[in-house]
């Protein structure tokens, strides 16, 4: 997905395991029993706090431990969830990454980052095993995963992580929200023509959506937006997981830089947090789901500034169907 807003530095603020992994872990296996004695305090929805004792022994098994039993949806292989997580070392309680500290200062009063994730794709937040014990879990539940590093991450420990295949890791997980959507869903309805100035969309069922730059027309200097498919389903608030279907081109040449119909279909990003880049922040939080929106980005509010994106002096046109919420 190329429109995120910068995700290394949404890795980096996450305090990411990524560096455990040399790669993405996968597979699951069965629960076991732990000696270890891990104490969690803090209820759902608050940073948990996690203390293990000097000579625990973590078990050479994955355990996962509900702590507290949401009524929610549950969430399924496939379903797209938004977690709270906070995870750390047995031994010497080193940070694994974690959610409870990632607000930037633009965002000070808002909602925090959290990791919205389809539960069977892999992550950069977390090992697979640890993910993967989300599923059958109910939203509002606070589940506690640990094992050791053998037994979470396998063959794909990094020797440079300073980390032990026998040495214990704990995480909490708090599932704030779990939505299954069918991968090939859009919205539905007539759409509207193109408002004057505004780039033309031509849906294609089950594929990218045709846009066509207005010939001659220069790109805007503000943020345009365009309502083409009214929703009915609910609002999109900062801080949700907005689950989508879009297509991406440039206004210079027309060309198209991505699209969910060119991988695996709908998916997932936290909007409204600097998770995205500012135009989808700035235009989808109240929206609905349903909706199908026309945005035209220029690079102050697109990749201005990220030389790495290949797109810092591009302006943007997205056509983006929001299919559901997380």
């Amino acid at each position: 997905m190329n429109h995120t807003k910068n995700a290394r530095r949404l890795a980096a603020a996450l305090a990411v395991p990524v560096l455990l992994l040399s790669a993405a872990a996968c597979g699951s296996e069965g629960e076991g029993s732990s000696d270890a004695k891990v104490t969690v305090e803090g209820k759902f929805g608050e940073k948990p706090e996690i203390s293990v004792p000097k000579d625990a022994k973590p078990a050479d098994k994955l355990v996962v431990k509900t702590l507290t039993e949401g009524s929610g949806e549950k969430a399924e292989k496939g379903s797209f969830v938004r977690l709270d997580f906070a995870g750390q070392t047995m031994k010497d309680d080193k940070t694994l990454g974690g959610t409870w500290a990632t607000q930037d200062k633009s965002q000070a009063g808002g909602p925090r980052r959290q990791l919205v994730q389809q539960l069977g794709q892999p992550s950069q937040e977390m090992p697979a095993k640890v993910l993967d014990a989300v599923i059958g879990q109910k939203a509002g539940s606070r589940i506690e995963v640990e094992g050791t590093a053998k037994a979470l991450i396998g063959d794909q420990l990094n020797p440079q992580a300073g980390v032990k295949p026998e040495d214990g890791l704990v995480w909490v997980i708090d599932v704030v929200g779990a939505q299954k959507v069918d991968s090939k869903t859009e919205a539905k309805g007539e759409q509207a023509k193109p408002e004057e100035g505004m780039p033309e969309v031509k849906a294609n069922a089950q594929k990218a959506a045709d846009i066509t730059i207005p010939k001659g027309e220069k790109p805007p200097t503000d943020l345009k937006e365009q309502l083409l498919i009214k929703g009915s389903g609910p609002e999109i608030k900062a801080g949700d997981g907005l689950i989508a279907q879009y297509t991406g081109v440039k206004w210079e040449d027309g060309q198209k830089f991505d699209s969910s119909w060119d991988h695996s279909g709908a998916t997932a990003f936290q909007i409204g947090t600097g998770s995205v880049v500012q135009g989808w922040d700035k235009s989808l939080v109240g929206k609905h789901v349903g909706d199908r929106v026309e945005l035209v980005i220029p690079p102050k509010f697109g990749y201005e500034g990220q030389a790495q994106s290949g797109l810092d002096k591009n302006t943007l046109v997205f056509v983006v169907d929001i299919v559901g919420k997380v």
